[in-house]
Parts: C-alpha cells; structure tokens; sequence
C-alpha cells in the first residue's frame, strides 16, 4: 500500500492568541489504513505530523481547528 493524498498542501494562517498568528501549510494523507495531517512551516521547514483516528476523515474546516490545537499544545 502507498500513500495517498486526502487534502494537498494549503496554506492556512492560525491564529494563536490576541494578535497574533503563524503562516503554515498542511496536509491530509493517507499511508495504508493510517491518515496524518503534516504541518510546516511556510518555508517548507516541518513543524509536526499528527496520526489522526481510525475513521476521522473531515472537512477543510475542521483540519483548520486541528492545526490550532497542534501550535498551541505540541508546539508551544
């Protein structure tokens, strides 16, 4: 099994707190029966790659509200 891809790279500006924001880029794949969401940095750089649920596939939106959580908790 390959890898395929769910969502291509987008890039996304996360706002972190009052004022502030980072620019990022991510994306959604799919590696056998595994999804990730990879996050970088704007300059290509990696940030984080997040194994998501077994059957959690979603929409644009609700990987927006992820990356948030990821720059925030994992991150900071």
């Amino acid at each position: 099994m390959g890898t395929s891809t769910i969502q291509d790279w987008t890039d996304s500006e996360v706002r972190l707190t009052f004022g502030k924001h980072r620019d990022v880029q991510y994306r959604v794949i799919r590696e056998g029966d595994r999804l990730f969401q990879e996050i970088r940095d704007i300059d290509g750089s990696p940030i984080h790659t997040l194994e998501l649920p077994d059957g959690m596939k979603l929409d644009q939106t609700s990987y927006e509200v992820l990356l948030r959580y990821v720059l925030l908790d994992v991150v900071a």
